[in-house]
Protein backbone atom coordinates (compact mmCIF):
# COMPACT_ATOMS: atom_id res chain seq x y z
CA UNK A 1 0.00 0.00 0.00
CA UNK A 2 1.67 3.36 -0.68
CA UNK A 3 0.98 5.85 1.53
CA UNK A 4 0.66 9.23 -0.49
CA UNK A 5 -1.37 7.65 -3.41
CA UNK A 6 -4.08 6.02 -0.91
CA UNK A 7 -4.58 8.74 1.22
CA UNK A 8 -5.08 10.55 -1.77
CA UNK A 9 -8.21 7.95 -2.34
CA UNK A 10 -9.99 9.09 0.51
CA UNK A 11 -13.06 11.16 0.88
CA UNK A 12 -13.08 14.88 0.99
CA UNK A 13 -14.75 16.68 3.70
CA UNK A 14 -17.06 18.24 1.29
CA UNK A 15 -17.96 14.41 0.42
CA UNK A 16 -18.16 13.07 3.44
CA UNK A 17 -20.75 15.04 4.29
CA UNK A 18 -22.70 14.62 1.61
CA UNK A 19 -22.76 11.21 2.71
CA UNK A 20 -24.32 12.08 6.40
CA UNK A 21 -26.63 14.00 5.12
CA UNK A 22 -28.06 11.73 2.71
CA UNK A 23 -28.18 8.62 5.28
CA UNK A 24 -29.04 10.96 8.14
CA UNK A 25 -32.60 12.27 5.58
CA UNK A 26 -33.73 9.01 6.59
CA UNK A 27 -35.16 7.90 9.94
CA UNK A 28 -32.79 4.84 11.08
CA UNK A 29 -33.53 3.24 14.40
CA UNK A 30 -32.84 -0.11 15.61
CA UNK A 31 -34.07 -2.69 13.60
CA UNK A 32 -36.33 -0.37 11.95
CA UNK A 33 -37.21 -0.12 8.12
CA UNK A 34 -35.07 2.39 7.82
CA UNK A 35 -32.19 1.21 9.20
CA UNK A 36 -32.60 -1.91 6.84
CA UNK A 37 -32.63 0.85 3.82
CA UNK A 38 -29.29 2.98 5.40
CA UNK A 39 -27.80 -0.38 5.46
CA UNK A 40 -28.96 -1.18 1.44
CA UNK A 41 -27.23 2.36 0.75
CA UNK A 42 -24.55 0.90 2.49
CA UNK A 43 -24.11 -1.81 0.88
CA UNK A 44 -24.64 -0.18 -3.14
CA UNK A 45 -21.92 2.22 -2.36
CA UNK A 46 -19.48 -0.22 -1.28
CA UNK A 47 -20.31 -1.94 -4.46
CA UNK A 48 -19.78 1.47 -6.39
CA UNK A 49 -16.20 0.80 -4.93
CA UNK A 50 -15.52 -2.58 -6.43
CA UNK A 51 -16.40 -4.38 -3.23
CA UNK A 52 -18.93 -7.31 -2.53
CA UNK A 53 -20.70 -6.78 0.21
CA UNK A 54 -23.29 -8.60 2.27
CA UNK A 55 -26.29 -7.78 4.28
CA UNK A 56 -26.93 -10.01 7.10
CA UNK A 57 -29.99 -10.67 9.17
CA UNK A 58 -30.24 -10.79 12.69
CA UNK A 59 -32.98 -11.21 15.14
CA UNK A 60 -32.76 -8.64 17.96
CA UNK A 61 -35.47 -6.84 20.24
CA UNK A 62 -34.18 -3.15 19.17
CA UNK A 63 -33.97 -1.31 21.91
CA UNK A 64 -32.99 -0.97 25.48
CA UNK A 65 -35.98 0.94 27.47
CA UNK A 66 -38.28 -2.04 27.71
CA UNK A 67 -34.96 -4.68 28.76
CA UNK A 68 -34.81 -1.63 31.86
CA UNK A 69 -37.73 -0.56 32.62
CA UNK A 70 -39.78 -3.36 32.93
CA UNK A 71 -37.59 -5.12 35.29
CA UNK A 72 -36.80 -1.71 37.35
CA UNK A 73 -40.64 -1.16 37.13
CA UNK A 74 -41.00 -4.65 38.61
CA UNK A 75 -39.10 -3.85 41.53
CA UNK A 76 -40.62 -0.74 42.11
CA UNK A 77 -43.75 -1.92 42.58
CA UNK A 78 -42.24 -4.83 44.52
CA UNK A 79 -40.27 -2.66 47.08
CA UNK A 80 -43.71 -0.91 47.43
CA UNK A 81 -45.46 -3.89 47.76
CA UNK A 82 -42.80 -5.86 50.41
CA UNK A 83 -42.87 -9.12 51.34
CA UNK A 84 -41.21 -12.62 49.79
CA UNK A 85 -42.48 -11.13 46.43
CA UNK A 86 -40.07 -8.12 47.13
CA UNK A 87 -36.88 -10.25 47.27
CA UNK A 88 -37.49 -12.32 44.81
CA UNK A 89 -38.86 -9.83 42.15
CA UNK A 90 -35.98 -7.33 43.46
CA UNK A 91 -33.28 -9.87 42.90
CA UNK A 92 -34.75 -11.31 39.36
CA UNK A 93 -34.86 -7.75 37.73
CA UNK A 94 -31.58 -6.95 39.53
CA UNK A 95 -30.41 -10.44 37.66
CA UNK A 96 -32.26 -8.98 34.51
CA UNK A 97 -30.79 -5.45 34.24
CA UNK A 98 -26.93 -6.76 35.25
CA UNK A 99 -27.18 -9.27 32.30
CA UNK A 100 -28.00 -6.58 29.89
CA UNK A 101 -26.00 -3.71 30.73
CA UNK A 102 -23.05 -6.21 30.53
CA UNK A 103 -24.07 -7.47 27.06
CA UNK A 104 -24.30 -10.97 28.27
CA UNK A 105 -26.62 -13.32 27.44
CA UNK A 106 -29.34 -10.72 27.14
CA UNK A 107 -31.96 -13.80 28.70
CA UNK A 108 -34.93 -11.57 29.59
CA UNK A 109 -35.92 -9.47 26.12
CA UNK A 110 -35.26 -12.91 24.46
CA UNK A 111 -37.72 -14.81 26.52
CA UNK A 112 -39.64 -12.12 26.80
CA UNK A 113 -39.67 -9.10 24.40
CA UNK A 114 -41.01 -9.00 20.89
CA UNK A 115 -38.14 -9.53 18.04
CA UNK A 116 -37.34 -7.39 14.81
CA UNK A 117 -34.50 -7.74 12.15
CA UNK A 118 -31.44 -5.56 12.24
CA UNK A 119 -29.51 -5.59 9.10
CA UNK A 120 -25.44 -5.94 9.35
CA UNK A 121 -23.89 -4.86 6.50
CA UNK A 122 -20.03 -6.16 5.80
CA UNK A 123 -17.57 -6.47 3.30
CA UNK A 124 -13.89 -7.85 2.88
CA UNK A 125 -10.96 -6.27 1.53
CA UNK A 126 -7.48 -8.24 0.97
CA UNK A 127 -6.58 -11.86 0.88
CA UNK A 128 -9.36 -14.04 2.92
CA UNK A 129 -6.37 -16.37 3.57
CA UNK A 130 -3.86 -13.60 4.86
CA UNK A 131 -1.70 -13.56 7.97
CA UNK A 132 -4.02 -11.28 9.98
CA UNK A 133 -7.48 -9.89 10.54
CA UNK A 134 -7.84 -6.21 10.95
CA UNK A 135 -12.33 -5.34 12.02
CA UNK A 136 -13.33 -1.77 11.01
CA UNK A 137 -16.56 -1.36 12.86
CA UNK A 138 -19.15 1.24 13.03
CA UNK A 139 -22.59 0.94 13.33
CA UNK A 140 -25.32 2.99 10.84
CA UNK A 141 -28.53 2.53 13.58
CA UNK A 142 -29.45 6.04 15.72
CA UNK A 143 -30.85 6.49 18.68
CA UNK A 144 -33.99 7.77 20.79
CA UNK A 145 -33.71 11.46 22.29
CA UNK A 146 -34.71 11.40 26.23
CA UNK A 147 -34.45 13.87 28.61
CA UNK A 148 -31.58 12.06 30.68
CA UNK A 149 -29.27 12.99 27.27
CA UNK A 150 -30.08 17.09 27.54
CA UNK A 151 -26.84 18.56 26.24
CA UNK A 152 -26.45 20.86 29.42
CA UNK A 153 -26.30 17.66 32.11
CA UNK A 154 -22.56 16.54 31.69
CA UNK A 155 -21.77 20.84 30.82
CA UNK A 156 -23.65 23.27 33.47
CA UNK A 157 -21.54 21.33 36.41
CA UNK A 158 -18.45 21.16 34.11
CA UNK A 159 -18.36 25.42 33.25
CA UNK A 160 -19.08 25.70 37.29
CA UNK A 161 -16.16 23.41 38.15
CA UNK A 162 -13.20 23.88 35.92
CA UNK A 163 -10.83 22.40 38.76
CA UNK A 164 -13.38 19.29 39.06
CA UNK A 165 -13.47 19.42 35.00
CA UNK A 166 -9.43 19.10 35.18
CA UNK A 167 -9.55 15.68 37.06
CA UNK A 168 -12.29 14.42 35.79
CA UNK A 169 -11.75 11.40 33.40
CA UNK A 170 -14.18 8.88 33.79
CA UNK A 171 -18.03 9.71 32.86
CA UNK A 172 -20.17 8.96 36.22
CA UNK A 173 -22.15 5.54 36.31
CA UNK A 174 -25.35 6.59 35.03
CA UNK A 175 -26.97 2.98 34.16
CA UNK A 176 -25.70 1.83 38.25
CA UNK A 177 -28.89 2.53 39.50
CA UNK A 178 -30.76 0.48 37.55
CA UNK A 179 -28.92 -2.36 38.71
CA UNK A 180 -28.79 -1.20 42.42
CA UNK A 181 -32.22 -0.18 42.63
CA UNK A 182 -33.81 -3.57 42.31
CA UNK A 183 -30.83 -5.33 44.07
CA UNK A 184 -31.76 -2.66 47.09
CA UNK A 185 -35.23 -3.74 46.88
CA UNK A 186 -34.73 -7.22 47.29
CA UNK A 187 -31.77 -6.78 50.02
CA UNK A 188 -33.81 -4.72 52.20
CA UNK A 189 -36.67 -6.73 51.74
CA UNK A 190 -34.84 -10.08 53.57
CA UNK A 191 -32.65 -7.58 56.24
CA UNK A 192 -35.89 -5.96 56.76
CA UNK A 193 -35.01 -2.38 56.38
CA UNK A 194 -38.33 -1.20 55.30
CA UNK A 195 -36.58 2.53 54.44
CA UNK A 196 -34.13 1.17 52.04
CA UNK A 197 -36.67 -0.82 50.29
CA UNK A 198 -38.68 2.11 49.88
CA UNK A 199 -35.69 4.44 48.63
CA UNK A 200 -34.73 1.75 46.33
CA UNK A 201 -38.30 0.80 44.79
CA UNK A 202 -37.92 4.81 44.26
CA UNK A 203 -35.05 4.73 42.60
CA UNK A 204 -36.38 1.50 40.42
CA UNK A 205 -39.20 3.84 39.86
CA UNK A 206 -36.58 6.66 38.50
CA UNK A 207 -35.08 4.31 35.84
CA UNK A 208 -38.68 3.03 34.69
CA UNK A 209 -39.69 6.44 33.88
CA UNK A 210 -36.37 7.85 32.24
CA UNK A 211 -36.58 4.55 30.17
CA UNK A 212 -40.36 4.96 29.27
CA UNK A 213 -39.49 8.65 28.65
CA UNK A 214 -36.80 7.50 25.74
CA UNK A 215 -39.03 5.07 24.32
CA UNK A 216 -41.69 6.91 23.94
CA UNK A 217 -39.10 9.98 21.84
CA UNK A 218 -38.30 10.18 18.20
CA UNK A 219 -35.51 9.05 17.04
CA UNK A 220 -32.91 11.45 16.50
CA UNK A 221 -30.85 11.77 13.17
CA UNK A 222 -27.93 10.29 14.39
CA UNK A 223 -25.19 12.44 12.46
CA UNK A 224 -22.43 12.10 15.01
CA UNK A 225 -23.51 9.19 16.18
CA UNK A 226 -22.84 7.30 14.26
CA UNK A 227 -23.24 8.40 11.05
CA UNK A 228 -19.59 10.27 11.28
CA UNK A 229 -18.25 6.44 12.51
CA UNK A 230 -19.99 5.37 9.33
CA UNK A 231 -18.57 7.95 6.85
CA UNK A 232 -15.02 7.51 8.21
CA UNK A 233 -15.30 3.95 7.50
CA UNK A 234 -16.58 4.36 4.18
CA UNK A 235 -13.93 6.66 3.22
CA UNK A 236 -11.07 3.94 4.37
CA UNK A 237 -13.36 1.31 2.18
CA UNK A 238 -12.70 3.47 -0.39
CA UNK A 239 -9.28 4.00 -0.65
CA UNK A 240 -8.78 0.29 0.77
CA UNK A 241 -10.81 -1.05 -2.49
CA UNK A 242 -8.17 1.26 -4.73
CA UNK A 243 -5.39 -0.33 -3.41
CA UNK A 244 -6.03 -3.30 -1.34
CA UNK A 245 -3.87 -4.73 1.64
CA UNK A 246 -0.95 -7.42 0.82
CA UNK A 247 -1.30 -9.17 3.80
CA UNK A 248 -3.89 -8.35 5.71
CA UNK A 249 -7.85 -9.17 5.66
CA UNK A 250 -9.79 -5.81 6.43
CA UNK A 251 -13.04 -6.59 7.48
CA UNK A 252 -15.36 -3.46 7.28
CA UNK A 253 -18.44 -4.19 9.32
CA UNK A 254 -21.23 -1.77 9.74
CA UNK A 255 -23.56 -3.25 12.36
CA UNK A 256 -27.62 -2.24 13.27
CA UNK A 257 -28.93 -2.50 16.33
CA UNK A 258 -26.13 -0.91 18.71
CA UNK A 259 -27.96 1.43 20.24
CA UNK A 260 -30.32 -1.49 21.34
CA UNK A 261 -26.95 -2.53 23.64
CA UNK A 262 -25.05 -3.70 20.75
CA UNK A 263 -27.22 -5.93 19.57
CA UNK A 264 -25.64 -6.78 15.72
CA UNK A 265 -22.63 -6.74 16.99
CA UNK A 266 -22.82 -9.48 19.26
CA UNK A 267 -25.22 -11.45 16.73
CA UNK A 268 -21.78 -10.70 14.00
CA UNK A 269 -19.45 -12.18 16.63
CA UNK A 270 -21.43 -15.18 17.77
CA UNK A 271 -21.95 -15.83 14.04
CA UNK A 272 -17.88 -15.22 12.74
CA UNK A 273 -15.73 -15.53 15.65
CA UNK A 274 -14.44 -18.76 14.83
CA UNK A 275 -13.28 -17.65 11.50
CA UNK A 276 -11.24 -14.41 13.54
CA UNK A 277 -8.27 -16.08 15.17
CA UNK A 278 -7.19 -13.97 18.66
CA UNK A 279 -3.76 -13.85 18.20
CA UNK A 280 -3.98 -12.12 14.76
CA UNK A 281 -6.87 -10.41 14.92
CA UNK A 282 -7.35 -6.68 15.92
CA UNK A 283 -10.83 -4.93 15.76
CA UNK A 284 -10.90 -0.70 15.72
CA UNK A 285 -14.28 0.99 16.68
CA UNK A 286 -15.11 4.23 15.10
CA UNK A 287 -17.93 5.48 17.58
CA UNK A 288 -19.02 9.10 17.36
CA UNK A 289 -16.06 10.81 15.74
CA UNK A 290 -17.80 13.92 14.54
CA UNK A 291 -17.15 16.17 17.94
CA UNK A 292 -14.50 18.48 17.98
CA UNK A 293 -11.58 16.36 19.01
CA UNK A 294 -10.73 12.93 18.56
CA UNK A 295 -10.59 10.37 21.36
CA UNK A 296 -9.22 7.13 21.78
CA UNK A 297 -10.66 6.07 24.78
CA UNK A 298 -8.81 4.33 27.39
CA UNK A 299 -11.96 2.14 28.59
CA UNK A 300 -15.07 1.40 28.97
CA UNK A 301 -18.04 -0.66 30.53
CA UNK A 302 -21.15 -0.09 32.11
CA UNK A 303 -21.03 -1.94 35.74
CA UNK A 304 -17.50 -2.46 35.64
CA UNK A 305 -15.08 -1.02 33.37
CA UNK A 306 -12.66 -3.11 30.86
CA UNK A 307 -9.47 -1.38 29.58
CA UNK A 308 -8.45 -1.51 26.40
CA UNK A 309 -4.30 -2.90 25.98
CA UNK A 310 -2.24 -0.51 26.21
CA UNK A 311 -0.01 -1.52 23.66
CA UNK A 312 -2.23 -1.26 20.80
CA UNK A 313 -2.72 2.21 22.06
CA UNK A 314 0.51 3.25 21.90
CA UNK A 315 1.14 2.03 18.69
CA UNK A 316 -2.26 4.19 17.72
CA UNK A 317 -0.75 7.36 19.55
CA UNK A 318 2.82 6.79 17.76
CA UNK A 319 0.75 6.67 14.51
CA UNK A 320 -1.41 9.79 15.15
CA UNK A 321 1.22 12.24 16.74
CA UNK A 322 3.50 11.18 13.34
CA UNK A 323 0.33 12.20 11.39
CA UNK A 324 0.07 15.51 13.62
CA UNK A 325 -3.26 13.99 14.50
CA UNK A 326 -4.53 14.99 18.41
CA UNK A 327 -6.01 12.42 20.33
CA UNK A 328 -7.71 13.03 23.52
CA UNK A 329 -6.17 10.40 26.42
CA UNK A 330 -7.18 9.24 29.80
CA UNK A 331 -11.06 9.13 28.75
CA UNK A 332 -13.01 6.05 30.11
CA UNK A 333 -16.90 6.05 29.86
CA UNK A 334 -19.23 3.95 32.01
CA UNK A 335 -21.26 3.15 28.71
CA UNK A 336 -20.75 0.41 26.45
CA UNK A 337 -19.89 0.02 22.21
CA UNK A 338 -19.57 -2.54 19.92
CA UNK A 339 -16.20 -3.36 20.67
CA UNK A 340 -16.38 -4.00 24.15
CA UNK A 341 -17.74 -7.65 22.77
CA UNK A 342 -14.89 -8.58 21.63
CA UNK A 343 -12.62 -6.92 23.93
CA UNK A 344 -13.94 -9.11 26.64
CA UNK A 345 -13.73 -12.29 24.81
CA UNK A 346 -10.17 -11.42 24.51
CA UNK A 347 -9.24 -9.75 20.91
CA UNK A 348 -7.03 -6.94 20.76
CA UNK A 349 -9.28 -3.70 19.99
CA UNK A 350 -9.24 -0.01 20.26
CA UNK A 351 -12.06 2.35 20.42
CA UNK A 352 -12.42 6.06 18.92
CA UNK A 353 -14.82 8.40 20.15
CA UNK A 354 -14.73 12.28 19.64
CA UNK A 355 -15.41 15.08 22.83
CA UNK A 356 -15.38 18.57 23.03
CA UNK A 357 -13.33 20.86 25.39
CA UNK A 358 -15.59 20.06 28.40
CA UNK A 359 -14.70 16.28 27.84
CA UNK A 360 -18.14 15.31 26.31
CA UNK A 361 -19.52 14.07 22.90
CA UNK A 362 -21.73 16.95 21.44
CA UNK A 363 -25.64 16.64 20.61
CA UNK A 364 -25.37 12.89 22.25
CA UNK A 365 -28.72 11.40 21.82
CA UNK A 366 -30.11 14.59 21.13
CA UNK A 367 -32.31 16.33 18.23
CA UNK A 368 -29.37 18.86 17.61
CA UNK A 369 -27.35 15.96 16.20
CA UNK A 370 -27.77 16.72 12.58
CA UNK A 371 -25.17 17.02 9.83
CA UNK A 372 -24.84 20.46 10.24
CA UNK A 373 -23.36 19.89 13.51
CA UNK A 374 -20.76 17.76 12.55
CA UNK A 375 -16.95 18.51 12.51
CA UNK A 376 -15.76 17.17 9.02
CA UNK A 377 -12.27 17.91 9.83
CA UNK A 378 -12.54 15.53 12.85
CA UNK A 379 -14.04 12.39 10.72
CA UNK A 380 -12.11 13.29 7.85
CA UNK A 381 -8.79 12.88 10.60
CA UNK A 382 -10.63 9.57 11.84
CA UNK A 383 -10.49 7.89 8.24
CA UNK A 384 -6.89 9.52 7.59
CA UNK A 385 -5.71 7.77 10.61
CA UNK A 386 -7.47 4.60 10.19
CA UNK A 387 -5.60 4.18 6.26
CA UNK A 388 -2.18 4.61 8.21
CA UNK A 389 -3.06 2.58 10.77
CA UNK A 390 -4.15 -0.58 8.20
CA UNK A 391 -1.26 0.46 6.28
CA UNK A 392 1.25 0.44 9.16
CA UNK A 393 -0.05 -3.22 9.75
CA UNK A 394 -0.48 -4.60 6.65
CA UNK A 395 3.70 -3.58 6.07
Amino acid sequence: MAATETQAALLSESDLRERIERWASMEHGSASPGEHAVAAMLADELRGYGLQPRVEEEQVHGGYWLPIGIPTALAALAGVIGGAFAAVAGLFSAAAVADDINCERHWFRKLFLPKRITHNVVADVGRADAERTLVFIAHHDAPHAGLVFHPELPRAWARKYPKLLEHAKTTPPTMWGSFFGPLGVSLATVFGFKKLRLFSALLSAGYAAAMADIGLRRVVDGANDNLSGVAASMSLAKALAADPPENTRVILLFPGSEEGFQEGMRAWFLRHRHELPRESTIFVNHETVGSPHLALLEGEGMLGITDYPEDLKDFIQRVADELGIFLWRELRTRNASDSLIPLRAGYKCALFASCDDLKAPTNYHWYTDTPENVRYGTVADMARLSLELARRLDS
